[in-house]
């Protein structure tokens, strides 16, 4: 199989219950959507993760979708290790993270660049010594008034974003898919130009 046709797609959250619904989780809740497109099933891997394999539809690349076992803000060795595991190199990596500076309901694509602030993705260009890997940014909003940054991304969605959610979620798993059959441009000029 040519590398190109193989993925990487690490959703980033917190582990347990506690944490499963909450924005900082977002990106594990699109790695659960992709999951089932491909009738994939999570199992404990020896990175520390939980990993699922399959290909959305016949033909499709095939995707390695992993959730690091451990917190947010020790994605990095997780994420190295599968790199090496899976033979793949960091452009063939796609993360999925929450995005405090994008409004609610809105995705952001692009490739490399810095953590913008974000400490999964900070730690994942530590461990893997480079920043050049795909980021699928799910915009979760900044919190009103003066909530603490913090304390908002561990708070569950309110009762009108989970109306919202499903929908949310769906696009950024269409979004994923997207960049790995038809590319990253073609991802970004579906989704950036979406309507409202």
């Amino acid at each position: 199989m040519a590398a190109s046709d193989t993925w990487l797609v690490v959703g980033l959250g917190n582990p347990g219950p506690a944490y499963a619904n909450t924005r900082h989780n977002v990106g594990q809740m699109v790695l659960d959507e992709l999951a089932t497109r491909a009738s994939a099933t999570f199992k404990s891997h020896k990175t520390n993760s939980h990993v699922a394999e399959g290909r959305v539809h016949p033909g499709a690349p095939k995707l390695i979708l992993a959730k690091s076992n451990g917190y947010m803000n020790t994605s990095g060795g997780p994420v190295s290790q599968l790199l090496r595991f899976f033979s793949l190199a960091p452009a063939q990596l796609i993360v999925v993270q929450d995005e405090l500076d994008i409004p609610f309901d809105t995705l952001k694509l692009k490739f490399g660049g810095g953590h913008g602030g974000h400490n999964g993705v900070r730690d994942i260009i530590k461990a893997a010594g480079t920043g050049d890997f795909t980021r699928v940014r799910v915009g979760v909003g900044r919190p009103p008034g003066s909530t603490d940054a913090a304390d908002h991304v561990l708070k569950g969605f309110s009762a009108a974003e989970r109306k919202t959610l499903p929908i949310l979620i769906a696009d950024a798993a269409d979004a994923v898919e997207l960049i790995t059959t038809d590319g990253l441009t073609a991802a970004q000029l579906k989704f950036h130009t979406k309507s409202a």
